[in-house]
């Protein structure tokens, strides 16, 4: 069972709240503490842990970590799901970037607010470590790097989802955080955020002691990530208007530095990384960690993917969202040699009895009589779909697990799991480098670490086995060869890798949108699918407005306009 104790002592979150609460009895609720009883390196520790603890403290209407909502259903890999498109609307208005109107409270709102909670806690920890000196406090330099780095998460995430955000640190009083706006330019914004990783790189050790604690290399892994979205130069409207080969050389340096450090490794099988019993492994550059029996009253449970299980299926019985798209199964299909159909792919829908594909299918997708989530006495069956005249019978599996595993938790009818989120892997570490490699016009650099991360793929096949030895699926995944490897064919195959290896993981969204095609996919996407999903008939993605969400209004009532909302929204 997961009983692990991460960082430090569990009963340390305690310290979360800070202040006191006087009243005529002069009572202290436990748990709580006044600024004056943060003064000891234990409380000050403490302090860290619940900066740790809040990049996990999502929910499932304001989810900070999990992207099935933001990152995978706003795009082309799967539709809501669900009991039809009034179950949970909030998700439906998403999925047809019809975001104009409503309130959406749930949502756009708590995860601002969520977001903000956690900076919130990085920056009453770094005043507190501050107070401290190296002499009583030896691990000050380190923790303070831990913290940026803490902070730093948030802050991308809000980037990814808002773009236009108002950023402060520790130094900041009250009076000075109502009067922030949100209208740093786009390279000013970018650049804070880089400079909290920076100190992370300079401060923080090669490995750490304890599971869980970031360090120097995966600092510069997301240092990576951040130039790399910062390379795609956009304006105003959202528009890529050009691509900074300075900042892409960045990728290449960052990265180098974690490849090279031998510390990350891809997994032998690309399933480790959705199985709670093999997380940590060789291929996690930084995770959410979550844990259950671990001597608290409710383990430290991860809620934010608990709509996401299959409704019929006896074993769980809620929620039947995040169905994969009938577009993404046609994307895995393979040709003779093994590469994608890249043009013809969605000419029509597949015939898994005929058809070859790549090998990450049947870890991505539940299929009527295919290996769900490598357990093949319970094969998938249609009869778990919840609404298929609305979304098809497809559904997702990367981010569930089974009922049997010792990680999952159900509350009612919702589901938790104390399967760590990977924030980093090595495989996107491989992927941004390859990525910068092309466009630097250096794609020959890019062909060996593509066909790392499809031959890892292809190699991934032993747990996919049916009851009686054979495969639901005719595989058929070869890594390119240097002949074909053009410029633009390694884009291509770069793209396609891209969405392959982390389909339904919420990447596919803000990939689109960094390359500036967002627009062009998703709207092709939507003539097609509309066809197939009727209900998606009045999708329509808006170049300029959909890219980003809303400003949250309540936030922008409570600053009395100081923040000023994105582009097309009012």
């Amino acid at each position: 069972m997961k009983n692990r104790k991460f960082i430090a002592a569990s009963a340390l979150v305690s310290l979360l709240w800070l202040g006191s609460c006087k009243d005529a009895l002069d009572y202290t609720p436990k748990g709580v503490l006044s600024s004056a009883d943060l003064t000891s390196p234990d409380a000050i520790e403490g302090l860290v842990t619940a900066a740790y603890a809040a990049i996990g403290n999502g929910d499932m209407i304001g989810p900070i970590h999990s992207n099935w909502v933001y990152g995978s259903i706003r795009s082309d890999d799967a539709y809501k799901g669900g009991g039809g498109t009034s179950d949970v609307g909030e998700i439906d208005a998403l999925e047809h970037y019809n975001l104009v109107t409503p309130a959406m409270d749930a949502f756009v709102t708590r995860t601002w607010r969520n977001l903000y909670k956690s900076i919130s806690r990085c920056n009453v920890a770094l005043r507190a470590v501050n107070t401290l000196n190296e002499s009583n406090f030896p691990n000050k330099n380190a923790r303070l790097g831990e913290l940026k780095f803490l902070r730093a998460h948030s802050y991308f995430t809000l980037k990814l989802l808002y773009k236009n955000i108002p950023q402060f640190d520790e130094n900041a009083t009250d009076e000075e955080i109502l009067k922030t706006s949100n209208t740093l330019s786009n390279e000013e914004s970018w650049n804070k955020i880089a400079a909290d990783f920076q100190f992370a790189i300079d401060n923080l050790p090669e490995t750490q002691l304890e599971l869980g604690r970031a360090n120097k290399r995966a600092a510069q892994a997301y240092l990576a990530k951040v130039r790399l979205y910062q390379a795609y130069q956009q304006n105003e409207a959202h528009k890529v208007t050009a691509i900074s080969q300075a900042r892409l050389q960045e990728v290449v340096n960052l990265t180098q530095a974690v490849i090279s450090s031998g510390k990350y490794a891809l997994a032998e099988d690309i399933a480790d990384n959705f199985l709670p019993e093999t997380e940590n492994g060789p291929e996690s550059v930084f995770a959410i960690q979550f844990t259950v029996n671990d001597g608290t009253t409710a383990g430290r449970m991860n809620y934010e993917d608990g709509l996401t299980y299959p409704h019929g299926a006896p074993q769980y019985g809620c929620c039947g969202f995040h169905a994969a798209s009938q577009n993404l199964l046609n994307a895995h299909t393979t040709d003779a040699n093994g590469w994608p159909n890249f043009n013809t792919f969605n000419a029509k829908n597949a015939d898994l009895s005929t058809q070859t594909v790549d090998t990450r299918l049947d870890h991505t997708i539940g299929i009527d009589g295919h290996v769900y989530k490598y357990d093949n006495t319970k094969p998938f069956s249609n009869s778990w779909v919840r609404d298929p005249g609305v979304y098809g019978n497809l559904h997702t599996m990367r981010g569930q697990l089974l009922a049997t595993s010792s990680s999952y938790f159900k509350l009612g009818p919702f589901m938790g799991t104390a399967k760590n989120t990977d924030v980093l892997r090595y495989d996107d570490v491989l992927l941004m480098q390859a990525e910068a490699y092309i466009q630097l016009n250096q794609p020959d650099k890019a062909l060996p670490l593509i066909n790392q991360v499809r031959n890892r793929a292809a190699a991934s096949t032993a747990r996919l086995r049916k009851a009686d030895g054979t495969f639901a699926s005719k595989y058929n995944l070869k890594p390119y060869t240097s002949a074909v490897w053009t410029k633009d064919f390694a884009w291509t195959a770069l793209v396609w890798e891209r969405r392959l290896e982390f389909a339904t993981e919420g990447a596919r969204f803000f990939d689109l949108v960094r390359w500036g095609i967002a627009q062009e996919v998703l709207n092709n996407f939507i003539e097609t699918e509309k066809v197939r999903r009727p209900y998606l008939s009045t999708a329509k993605f808006t170049a300029g407005r959909d890219e980003y969400l809303p400003i949250p209004q309540a936030e922008i009532t409570f600053t009395k306009g100081l923040y000023k909302q994105n582009p097309g929204y009012f």
